[in-house]
């Protein structure tokens, strides 16, 4: 339920930790317990935490907590959210139980947690009336087997030992997995870890094969991840982690292809996070994604043959300007159609950003973040888009102080072409010059949250956080001829148009710039100042920064 701040509380009586146990485990005071590496590690979310379960409260994914009783009621599913209901019945919140009872000695953490887990195995077998479908989906068997395998350390049972084979049996049905994605690098973590416990060489075999195989699929030489998203490449790098622990603790010897790709993968994170320490919103990536330390590229640009285009004026300065590029493969995964779409950051604040990550519930908000509309893209007018079109970056200067790039496909049918050049050194300006092989084309602008339009005439649209202000100017080309009409969208509920998604399942609104149409539309950003005039004659452009004149040419469908 969002943004109620209200706790739901589902209530099924009060009855003792140990009574689904009887006298399989008896509570008692703390007491010394060998750590286990299967239980041990990070291998499981911090929350919710230990107390938290013992209380009955469960919270996940950021929503409020649900009351739960003893006696767990297996198809709740109180905010209708598939997500919620795979981390519930992926067991985990069990598990945290299982491992905290190694570090603390609490006996009733280890009955609890293997009360619920019990509870789980005896009501929800496979294809069974009753159980929940998003009980044995794919990604949930494959984050709770090493729930299993955990307790299996402390509990010796025929009902554990049966529900780990069939666990088993279905992670190692290859229908049910998902090559080159990180939902099958999960579920070959399981299946090595339940090999390993039950001593089974043909289980640990296909777990080492299968995930060397899918990190190479995902993960390129780079160390860019496939999946469309810098947030799931901070995931997959913290799961080959605890692939490469588990290997290693099987008495395994990790695979080279495993440890290249993890050691690349750093410098990727570390080139699409912002000077402020945000990932920068591509794909299903929230803006509220704080990234670790990672190590970073010697460089200030980077490029990748996965899609994306990273530069920035420095590093270690949250004035630093910085922008991000889209183009590559078709989307897929957890990309968005928003190839040869921007991002740009100067000044110590976002000024161009995306509509970002909601949430993977099926809805026409949903749908609207994934389309084009949702990102700044130039949109050929009057043509419907191909979904999934690859695109081209088909040039690139690079310069200390200035980079331009050219970026084409043919998502919409006939050819569009973007030129991206930005200046730095103290200098900040971002031109971008779109075109389209017939008929017009428009473009949208998506402003952070902070940001509101406090004018708007003879194409020039002025924005301001607080006392900051900034320019964008546009013009017709050819002939330079300001574009006049830019209308200002923000919050419109139909069509979708002017929301940023800043946390998950949260919108705010937030201004766009919607710009008329035009063979070819020139755009410049200037930080810094409302008055950032900008001439252009010809093919020559200036834009008068506060600290001085920026001269750029447009050549052909190119900036220069």
């Amino acid at each position: 339920m969002e943004g109620t701040g209200v706790t739901r509380r589902i209530q099924f009586g009060v009855f003792a930790v140990l009574v689904v146990l009887g006298s399989l485990i008896q509570a008692g005071p703390a007491h010394a317990v060998a750590k286990t590496p299967e239980c041990q590690g990070e291998w499981l979310p911090s929350t919710p935490t230990s107390p938290e379960v013992m209380d009955g409260e469960l919270g996940f994914l950021d929503l409020d907590p649900v009351k739960i009783g003893d006696r767990v009621n297996w198809r709740l599913d109180p905010y209708k959210n598939r997500s919620w209901v795979m981390v519930f019945q992926s067991l985990r919140w069990a598990g945290r139980l299982v491992a905290d009872y190694e570090t603390t000695g609490k006996a009733s953490y280890l009955a609890r947690g293997t009360a619920v887990i019990k509870d789980w195995i005896e009501k929800n077998p496979r294809h069974g009336r009753s159980t929940p479908k998003l009980a044995w989906a794919e990604h949930t068997v494959s984050l709770r087997t090493p729930v299993l395998v955990c307790l299996s350390k402390h509990v010796s049972a025929k009902w554990l030992t049966d529900s780990l084979n069939a666990h088993a049996r279905f992670l190692t049905d290859n229908s049910n997995y998902k090559w080159g994605h990180n939902h099958g690098l999960d579920a070959d973590i399981a299946l090595l870890g339940v090999g390993c416990r039950m001593g089974n060489a043909a289980w640990k075999s296909k777990a080492l094969s299968r995930m060397t195989t899918t990190t190479k699929m995902d993960v390129d030489s780079q160390g860019a991840l496939l999946e469309q998203s810098p947030r799931y490449a901070i995931y997959f790098h913290d799961r080959l982690k605890v692939a490469m622990d588990r290997i290693r603790e099987c008495g395994l010897k990790v695979p080279a292809d495993l440890a290249d790709r993890f050691d690349r993968m750093p410098e990727h994170i570390s080139a699409a996070t912002m000077p402020n320490g945000f990932l920068v919103p591509i794909g299903d990536g929230a803006a509220d994604v704080q990234p670790a330390a990672y190590a970073r590229p010697d460089s200030k640009v980077q490029i990748y043959k996965a899609g994306y285009v990273f530069g920035r004026s420095a590093w270690d300065s949250k004035e630093a300007s910085y922008y991000s590029i889209r183009y590559g493969p078709g989307m897929k995964f957890h990309g968005h159609e928003d190839h040869l779409g921007v991002t740009y950051y100067a000044q110590g604040r976002p000024i161009l950003t995306e509509a970002g990550f909601h949430s993977y519930e099926p809805s026409p908000y949903r749908n609207w973040t994934l389309s084009p509309e949702a990102h700044n893209v130039p949109i050929p007018q009057g043509r419907k888009l191909r979904p999934h079109t690859p695109s081209s970056l088909t040039k690139k200067t690079l310069a200390g102080d200035r980079q331009s790039y050219t970026l084409t496909d043919k998502a919409y049918g006939v050819s569009r072409t973007r030129a991206v050049l930005v200046n730095h050194d103290k200098k900040d300006v971002m031109a971008v010059l779109d075109t389209v092989a017939s008929g017009k084309v428009g473009n949208l602008w998506h402003l952070d949250p902070r940001m509101s339009v406090v004018g708007n005439s003879g194409g020039r649209v002025v924005v301001k956080d607080n006392d900051w202000r900034a320019s964008v100017v546009q013009f017709a080309l050819p002939g330079c001829k300001p574009v006049k009409g830019q209308k200002i969208v923000a919050g419109r509920p139909k069509p979708f148009q002017g929301w940023i998604s800043q946390t998950y399942m949260q919108k705010t609104a937030a201004p766009v710039i919607v710009s008329p149409s035009a063979k070819s539309l020139l755009t410049v950003v200037v930080p810094g100042t409302a008055d950032g005039q900008v001439t252009c004659s010809g093919s020559t452009v200036i834009a008068h920064t506060p600290n001085g004149p920026v001269s750029f040419k447009i050549s052909g469908k190119n900036l220069v």
